[in-house]
């Protein structure tokens, strides 16, 4: 059950990591058009062997494959930095994989998710679902940009077009299967989606939207099989030393640090969350071999970059596992072998236009959304910059400036009503990093 309740991802992951150029102008891959298939292909085996292995060393039954937001991230920020192509991007991946599996096995990992406040985590994992939930509509071409605003509703104030219809309809679908609780509701959605813009195409031929403007997004629905060998050629495709070349140690950093946060918390939260759901916790409310987890984790971070799939996180729809009766990580293993099978069907995901698999992403954005609730929003010193990050991520197309936001404001806003002995110096050194970030260019301007 864990397999189809987060088995879209196979889908969303190609989409999102495939279907944008970087800032070189080449896409993930090397190439000069997308690469859905190998990115399909790697995400599949990278989630199979990974989630295997925290059944086989931890043992306990919590899924891992490419997370979404973090593959948001590695698209729309790391990419798009000046030269960087995505096999610098993902050599980032890798060292910040790295980075988190020395903070596991020297314990500092806690200390710096102490650091951070509790709301301002919840506030990141939010605008990142805003984030997300904007690129589905935008993909889909529901929001455009428009003269005089800067987006409008469709085409021109209205739907107007077939493709635009299967979105809404493939939206509606998965709204009704989740309201509904049925399990694999994301899945099913794509799939019902898919079929439908497939019908479409074949009564309608409106072609690719290079050619039509009434057309379909990165793919046009049409099938041309259902197994093949599965292309593994991005597989290896990162590079460490080109991210330090290209980005320069301060921005690095800062990178790093971004991806590090967007990483770092989930995991904690979703092992407790999935623990607590089989009732695997201890009287302290941590689950068994913790520490066990964590590393697997860790290497699944770096196990992501290496394979040209992004970061590689834990997924909290492994509790629909857990509700069916999955307590051990037997339950992995079967979960990872039902994902290196998915390896083969690669060509389905490229049949699947934008269109017909953008819904899930908006529903995964409504999903993040839910935790805003966490937040104190009466209590100003928390809320403003908790605000800040979560609007300034879908406003600025940017996670990162989302985030440094927060952290700056949060600084001096305690500054500023006396309560600077209460930031955590990790925070401080952050806010201090995001300042010199933001004004970088300016005063690179002053020295020139």
């Amino acid at each position: 059950m864990t397999f189809f309740a987060m088995s879209y991802i196979i889908v969303l992951n190609p989409l999102i990591l495939a279907g944008a150029p970087s800032s070189a102008g080449t896409f993930i891959g090397g190439g000069a058009t997308p690469n859905l298939g190998s990115v399909a292909a790697g995400t599949a085996l990278i989630a199979g062997v990974m989630t295997i292995t925290m059944g086989l060393v931890a043992n306990y039954p919590m899924a891992i494959a490419s997370g979404l937001g973090i593959n948001a991230v590695v698209t729309f920020t790391l990419a798009q930095l000046p030269n960087m192509s995505f096999a610098d991007a993902m050599g980032v991946v890798v060292l910040e994989g790295v980075i988190i599996l020395i903070l596991v096995l020297t314990g500092f990992r806690e200390a710096v998710f102490k650091a951070v406040p509790a709301q301002l985590k919840i506030a990141i994992s939010v605008g990142i679902g805003l984030f997300i939930a904007l690129i589905g509509l935008v993909d889909a071409r529901f929001v455009t940009p428009a003269e005089g605003t800067p987006l409008q509703l469709g085409g021109s104030g209205t739907l107007g077009t077939w493709p635009v219809l299967v979105f809404v309809v493939g939206l509606v679908i998965a709204i009704i299967l989740m309201v509904r609780k049925v399990r694999g509701a994301l899945l099913i959605a794509i799939v019902a989606g898919t079929v439908l813009a497939v019908i479409v195409e074949a009564v309608g031929k409106l072609g690719p939207a290079s050619k039509n403007a009434g057309g379909w997004n990165l793919n046009v629905p049409e099938f041309s099989g259902v197994f093949e060998l599965p292309d593994f050629s991005i597989l290896g495709q990162f590079s460490i030393l080109g991210a330090f070349e290209h980005l320069g140690l301060l921005t690095l950093v800062l990178m790093v640090f971004s991806l590090l946060l967007a990483d770092f918390f989930d995991t904690m939260g979703t092992m407790v969350a999935i623990g607590a759901e089989g009732g695997l916790l201890d009287k302290s409310g941590n689950p068994p071999r913790t520490k066990q987890i964590l590393i697997v984790d860790s290497v699944a971070a770096i196990a992501g970059g290496a394979g040209g799939v992004s970061s590689n996180t834990a997924y909290i729809e492994s509790a629909a596992g857990v509700g069916d009766g999955a307590r051990t990580g037997l339950a992995n293993i079967v979960t990872g072998g039902l994902f290196l099978l998915a390896t083969f069907l690669a060509p389905l995901v490229n049949v699947v236009p934008y269109e017909a698999a953008t819904p899930a992403l908006v529903v995964v954005g409504f999903l993040m959304m839910m935790q805003v609730s966490g937040i104190t929003w009466k209590d100003f010193e928390i809320s403003i910059p908790a605000f800040l990050t979560i609007i300034l991520m879908p406003f600025s197309y940017s996670i990162t400036a989302g985030i440094g936001a927060g952290f700056v404001s949060f600084v001096i806003i305690k500054v500023a009503v006396g309560k600077a002995k209460q930031v955590h110096p990790l925070m401080w050194t952050a806010a201090v990093l995001f300042v010199i970030y933001f004004a970088l260019e300016p005063i690179r301007g002053l020295l020139s």
